[in-house]
């Protein structure tokens, strides 16, 4: 296995354009940090990248990171009480302890992913709502490595060797993708019957203190009952707004610079009249995701909103292609209920459509690619329907 640094060719499009000639080493490559939409990197940038001249594929590994997390819903008009905490974990995160944070903004609220040291910046008050569980992230990835050193996998990538048997051994999941990876997030509780349930397909490791290493059994005995399976019959409205969107990030050392606008965009953007209508007369939503996770940023936003940034501040694929969205509920759908990503993830999945999938406190979304959306609506229904 061979470690190296490339500059990656600007006329490059995709992982299939890149081959040994493209650098120095010879064989397959296994792993790329940089990443972007679907299979798409950003020209120009300096990869690091694993090599393989072994051809026999390496097990996939599971990695059970670090953090525990608590998932939260602010109300829109509460959201003046809690702008010094979000500030201080989104823009000065030398100042607190947190490594994973995430703000979601849609129509209904602002959905609130952070560990336990980020968690204490934020006041109690009515206004926020909090989930009960504590919440373990969980990251695939492809022959090893951490999430920012990995070729992503992708949310449609493990519909049917993570998503489908969590939901059919009624585990239920709560899903984050950015810019960079997909987190699945799940109960603490249910640690053990998710390692019970994934643990032949892959290797499964804890990370501790930013290191993979083996996983102990978490409590899982010689008695340990192997969970029956369970139907999944509920099937969930879905709707698609007439955004466009895009997923891309920025370097952290420019965050100062736009700092100012991420604020506005996040916090005061719109107004709370706009708010709290949730769609205009053309179909638009508001949408706008920020995460800063272990120091990697990532951003979803629509083209309205990416057209206030600078030029060339934020990174964009390749192709520069755009994402639309299917969100998933037509009244809050809760924490317990399991299915949800896998009612969306597995006929994706099918069709080969790639995708990224954001839970909140009260809906999903998935991002497709623009061009798609046609028929992954279509797929949709038809899956549906076959389970009416």
């Amino acid at each position: 296995m061979l470690i190296e640094y490339c500059l990656i060719p600007p006329n490059l499009l995709s992982f299939s354009n890149l081959t040994a000639s493209s650098c120095s080493s010879q064989g397959t490559l296994k792993k790329i940090i940089c990443r972007s939409s679907g299979n798409y990197i950003r020209k120009g940038a300096l990869c690091k990248l694993r090599w393989s001249t072994n051809e026999k594929e390496e097990k996939m590994e599971l990695h059970i990171l670090e953090h525990r997390l608590k998932v939260a819903s602010i109300a829109k008009d509460g959201i003046q009480l809690f702008t010094h905490g979000l500030i201080k974990l989104a823009f000065l995160p030398s100042k607190t302890r947190c490594k994973f944070f995430s703000l979601t903004e849609t129509p209904e609220d602002y959905t609130i992913i952070v560990d336990e040291e980020g968690f204490k910046e934020l006041p109690r008050s009515d206004l926020l709502s909090v989930a009960d569980e504590t919440w373990l992230a969980l990251n695939v990835v492809s022959g090893g490595g951490s999430f920012s050193s990995s070729q992503p996998i992708g949310v449609t990538k493990i519909a049917k060797s993570v998503i489908a048997p969590l939901a059919d051994h009624n585990i239920s999941v709560f899903m984050l993708s950015t810019y960079q990876t997909d987190f699945i997030l799940v109960r603490e509780r249910d640690l053990p019957l998710v390692m019970h349930t994934l643990s032949a397909e892959f290797t499964i490791l804890r990370v501790v203190n930013g290191e993979p290493v083996a996983a102990d059994h978490l409590g899982i005995t010689n008695g340990f009952v192997k969970p029956k399976l369970v139907q999944r019959p509920v099937i969930h409205p879905l709707s698609s707004p007439s955004n466009k969107f895009c997923v891309t990030s920025l370097d952290p050392d420019t965050l100062p610079t736009v700092a100012t606008l991420l604020m506005d965009v996040m916090f005061y953007s719109n107004g709370m009249k706009d708010s709290a209508v949730g769609s205009d007369e053309n179909g638009h939503i508001r949408f706008f995701s920020f995460s800063l996770i272990e120091g990697y940023i990532s951003l979803v936003m629509d083209v309205q909103t990416q057209q206030r940034f600078p030029n060339n501040l934020l990174f964009t694929s390749a192709s520069g292609e755009l994402w639309k969205m299917v969100r998933i509920g037509g009244q809050p759908l809760g924490f317990d209920e399991c299915g949800i990503v896998a009612q969306i993830a597995e006929p994706l999945a099918a069709a080969d459509i790639p995708a990224y999938y954001i839970s909140t406190f009260k809906f999903d979304h998935a991002l497709v690619p623009e061009e798609n959306i046609n028929s992954v609506i279509n797929a949709l229904q038809v899956s549906q329907n076959k389970k009416q």
